[in-house]
């Protein structure tokens, strides 16, 4: 049976001055995530605020166990890219 797992990504980008310091942080996420492991992405709250993010990725696999790989080598390169700015980090799991 299919699964399909969301990975959470919560940013804080104290660093940003603006709308567009944040998008420069959000788009190089999202561009690396969907690169490497061919996922979907999505910023999905704190829209209007520079210095706050939520990023979501999303894939579905034949198994629990692969979806699982996938997500853990994403949160790893996220967490690479993003450092001290990714203050959170949680997968879960849609039924």
């Amino acid at each position: 049976m299919a699964a399909v797992g969301k990975l959470t990504l919560e940013l804080e980008l104290n660093e940003a001055q603006s709308l567009k310091d944040k998008r420069h942080w959000v788009r190089g996420v999202k561009d690396r995530l969907r690169a490497s492991h061919n996922i979907s992405v999505s910023e999905v709250e704190d829209h209007g605020l520079w210095n706050r993010s939520m990023i979501v990725a999303v894939t579905v696999s034949g198994s629990r166990e692969n979806a699982a790989k996938i997500l853990e080598s994403a949160e790893r390169v996220a967490a690479g890219y993003l450092g001290p700015n990714l203050v959170a980090a949680t997968i879960d799991w849609l039924e």
